[in-house]
């Protein structure tokens, strides 16, 4: 019986290290290792990329507002023989910020009958145009440009929250993996174990030493640890597949994940998680001040104030002034300094409206508000989920904490019970069925611990998505 106790014992650790061999002849995939995959060749992480790729051209496009643009008006007219007139006006126009242009052109004037407000021959201008009340401190212009700026700087944290979520996708499943492969491991221990017991029962029934009965209750026992090894392996393929669906080649192209790929034989070492913030006030902190869920809300919030701004200016009334110093000639500087502007040499213009009612102008100024107050509680509202996620994560963490170092001592204590079990059987005071009862309570213990680490390391990840610092 002693022989029996003592051959188990050798069989548990030869299983063991028979498992540990195999995993340094093969490739390991860590943590780490996935997020870098992810964030290098994801498709998802790449559109992101693009996203800010198209912030950028819209940037440009706004900043197309206030290019020069540069004109020419060119007309004859030739009736019955009468040369009625030639014109020739090229003219270049300079948006600036404030609403102002500043304009430069010639007119070359000819013909027969020219209409009398003409100046006939060569004349050149310099002038401003300047708006008075609607558009002076604002107009599409300005709003535009200062927006694609906004929104520029809002891809790089939609960016970030992209990364975020799709980090802590890829965690998941990563996890997934790595405890459906323990779990397969540990009952492949089993197994092995389970095997030898086995032939070694047979072989004492042969011998006379053991009865029938013996043989069925070890059979039993292995098949139903078979039964446990091929349902693990199942899930640890199929997680394997799931975990593909995130990484990528540098081509582009989709990756499955081989079957020879497993996780590193660290994978429960928390220095793995060594460099993580694990401060419930530095966690809340980072989540309050930097999340980029919450800085989408800032950001659209500026955009927003730049809306109602521009929105306001439709309660102004639209006064335009232009003015033009003249010049004979294409020189268009020639006679300044001569006479005052408004002495001789120029030319202006004042156009003013405003609608009686100003519905439409009070109308969008009031939407705009209230899209401001709307986006304002929303942004309360995200916070105070942001805070709840962050604090949930967290308790979660250090209770996974006290329950791993419990089912630690509650899988030694089984694994006590399993060897005094097999001391008692040795001494004829116990059975192959007490035995096998002993061992699936150490096995369940052990794949509960199994669960619980794997958890808690998922639960690091994710508090760190909660504060969103994963990416």
């Amino acid at each position: 019986m002693k022989s029996l106790a003592i051959t188990l014992s050798f069989l548990v650790g030869l299983a063991v290290l028979n498992a540990a061999t195999a995993q340094d002849s093969t490739k390991t995939l860590n943590a780490a290792q996935v997020m870098e995959l992810v964030r290098k060749f994801h498709p998802v992480a790449k559109q992101a990329g693009i996203h800010i790729d198209k912030a950028q051209a819209d940037l440009l496009i706004a900043r197309g507002g206030f290019d020069p643009v540069l004109g020419a008006y060119v007309s004859r007219k030739r009736f019955d023989g009468t040369n009625y007139y030639n014109r020739t006006s090229p003219e270049i126009t300079i948006p600036t910020w404030y609403g102002i242009e500043v304009h430069s052109g010639v007119d070359n004037y000819t013909g027969e009958r020219l209409d009398p407000t003409m100046t006939k021959g060569q004349s050149a201008f310099l002038g401003v145009s300047v708006p008075l009340a609607r558009d002076l401190l604002m107009d599409k212009r300005r709003a535009f440009l200062k927006q694609a700026r906004i929104f520029r700087s809002l891809a790089d944290t939609e960016q970030r929250l992209v990364l975020n979520d799709l980090l802590m996708d890829a965690m998941d499943a990563y996890w997934q993996w790595v405890s459906y492969y323990n779990q397969y491991l540990v009952v492949q221990a089993n197994v092995a174990v389970n095997t030898q017991r086995q032939d070694f029962v047979r072989k004492s029934l042969l011998n006379g030493e053991r009865a029938a009965i013996d043989t069925i209750e070890t059979l039993a026992q292995l098949q139903s640890f078979q039964y446990q090894q091929n349902q693990y392996l199942l899930e640890f393929r199929n997680a394997g597949l799931q975990l593909s669906a995130f990484l990528w080649s540098d081509t582009g192209e989709p990756y499955t994940l081989p079957d020879t790929v497993i996780p590193p034989a660290d994978w429960d070492n928390t220095q793995n998680i060594k460099d993580f913030d694990l401060d419930l006030a530095s966690l809340l902190s980072a989540a309050s001040q930097s999340h980029p869920e919450l800085r989408t809300y800032d950001f659209k919030l500026r955009a927003l104030d730049i809306e109602k701004k521009l929105k306001f200016q439709e309660l102004l009334p639209k006064a335009d002034f232009r003015y033009n110093h003249m010049s004979k000639g294409y020189n268009a500087l020639a006679s300044a300094g001569e006479y005052a502007i408004f002495d001789n040499n120029y030319q202006y213009g004042f156009k003013f409206e405003i609608p009686l009612r100003l519905s439409a102008g009070r109308g969008e100024y009031k939407k705009a508000q209230l899209k401001i107050q709307e986006t304002r509680l929303g942004q309360m509202k995200k916070q105070l989920d942001l805070e709840i996620k962050v604090r949930k994560y967290y308790n979660e963490f250090n209770i996974l904490k006290e329950q791993i170092d419990l089912q630690s001592l509650n899988y030694a204590n089984y694994q006590q019970l399993v060897k005094a079990e097999e001391i008692r059987f040795s001494n004829g005071e116990s059975s192959l069925f007490l035995i096998n009862s002993r061992e699936n309570k150490a096995l369940e213990a052990r794949q509960k611990l199994i669960e619980l680490k794997t958890k808690y390391y998922k639960t690091a990840y994710a508090l760190q998505w909660s504060a969103g610092l994963l990416n």
